[in-house]
């Protein structure tokens, strides 16, 4: 109930900005000013003490154009290695079928891995990663988590990228 007097707050404060479930709707590179809440904020740190994988399930939500049902990628895109790129599932009003791949993704990967963490992240000041990790919360998946400083970030402080594939939509 919380959260959804929040949302309202936020869409009402900023218009256009946020829809009314508190999600980013627009400009979505531009700083982050709060956290996910109910996923939580990961502190890089913490975040480079995990193998992407191995220790917590590292998802990447950089937006990807479409054409035809087909992802277009028109430049090569670098992620943290060992993570997942699932782009387009930090959208409000995101694709049932992207996001039935998103969930699908978690739970096969914590088959293996009960009770992981998921960390989501982007680019540093990009919502997607935001959206994606609140939602996710939201609908009661645990231990989800935020990267605010995304890629950039994690190869700032000497992490590992290596060029990424978009997964299917499915």
């Amino acid at each position: 109930m919380l959260g959804a007097i929040a949302g309202i707050f936020l869409a009402a404060a900023q218009p256009g900005l946020f829809d009314a479930d508190g999600y980013r709707a627009a400009s979505y590179r531009a700083p982050v000013d709060r956290d996910p809440w109910p996923a939580a904020h990961i502190a890089l740190a913490a975040a480079r003490d995990l193998r992407p994988g191995r220790d917590a399930l590292f998802i990447d939500a950089l937006p990807l154009g479409r054409n035809a049902g087909q992802w277009v990628q028109t430049e090569t895109h670098e992620t943290i290695a060992g993570a997942i790129w699932r782009p387009e599932v930090g959208r409000p009003g995101v694709d049932p079928a992207l996001w039935a791949g998103l969930r699908g993704t978690i739970a096969a990967w914590r088959r293996g891995h009960p009770g992981g963490p998921v960390v989501l992240f982007c680019r540093t000041d990009c919502w997607m990663g935001w959206n994606a990790a609140r939602r996710l919360a939201r609908e009661g998946v645990g231990d989800v988590y935020w990267l605010a400083e995304g890629v950039e970030g994690w190869r700032d402080t000497g992490g590992e990228l290596r060029p990424a594939t978009p997964q299917p939509q499915k």
